[in-house]
């Protein structure tokens, strides 16, 4: 379902911005069949995108954001929505593929006061300011994490959140998360999550400093703000991560919190072993 907000143009992304052209020759998406599909090709042509930082391109064997943005619906007519996106891994890839037919917006967290440093929301700010021809329409909106509102009630086709969920645990923050999340889409509309997956059996209390969440936890904060659990993947899992580790989840990739100790073993496990979520908004809910 298309929402009003997104523009009809057929996606046909530049790769090098004009100023550019007289350089390196530029390269195409081949255009979508139609405004509502795109094509493995067309992912994969931005998951190569050299505006893309190779740092990023590497976490693409930890991360898997083809299959991914597959299992969690994503189509370039939709206006989607990244929780605090960080530096913008995923705004390489999201921004730059809905720009002509859907609508990109980074809701990033507001500063408690004017003196908090911003370094994450300026770093995005930059990034898009930099590079038009990639993120020129792309849209940042800072929210209150209290009392969070991510844009108009029903405003929303997609929701997606990467490795935030424990964060907003240990704030007391995430039922109002959620309520938020809830809000902004529209009836059928869809929330992806992606976070750290505590051991089976594993309790809140037991895990929560660990950075890992019990998958039936997540579940239910998804539920108790009125989702339907749709759909689960096992794309994101790492069965090498046994979850014990100085520092918590921070002990590996990308963070390495240890530094040097044990860098060799740590990076041999990988990036942390995630539940991939899938939740929908009932089409007869109200926001």
């Amino acid at each position: 379902m298309k929402h009003p907000l997104v523009s009809s143009l057929y996606l046909a992304l530049a790769l090098a911005a004009p100023a550019m052209a007289q350089d390196q020759p530029a390269s195409e998406l081949v255009p979508p069949t139609s405004a509502s599909q795109y094509t493995a090709e067309q992912l994969d042509q931005v998951l190569a995108g050299d505006w893309r930082s190779a740092a990023n391109r590497a976490r693409d064997a930890y991360r898997h954001p083809k299959d991914t943005l597959d299992f969690f619906g994503l189509q370039p007519d939709q206006t989607v929505i990244e929780i605090t996106p960080g530096g913008g891994w995923y705004s390489e890839i999201l921004a730059p593929l809905l720009r002509d037919n859907g609508h990109y917006v980074a809701a990033e967290k507001r500063p408690a006061s004017d003196g908090e440093a911003r370094s994450d929301d300026s770093a995005l700010r930059r990034k898009f300011a930099a590079d038009p021809a990639h993120y020129g329409k792309a849209a940042i909106v800072a929210f209150d994490p209290q009392a969070p509102v991510l844009g108009e009630p029903g405003s929303a086709d997609l929701v997606l959140t990467f490795r935030n969920v424990h964060n907003w645990v240990m704030a007391d923050t995430a039922p109002a998360m959620f309520k938020a999340f809830f809000a902004v889409l529209r009836p059928g509309g869809v929330l992806g999550v992606v976070d750290h997956r505590a051991a089976d059996g594993a309790t809140l209390d037991q895990v929560k400093a660990s950075g890992y969440l019990p998958t039936a936890y997540v579940k239910k904060l998804a539920t108790d703000a009125g989702f339907v659990l749709d759909g689960e993947s096992e794309v994101n899992a790492n069965p090498k991560d046994t979850r014990d580790y100085p520092k918590g989840v921070w002990t590996l990739p990308p963070t390495l919190t240890l530094g040097e100790q044990d860098r060799a073993k740590y990076q041999a496990i990988g990036e942390s072993d995630r539940m991939t979520l899938r939740f929908v908004k009932p089409a007869a809910a109200r926001h």
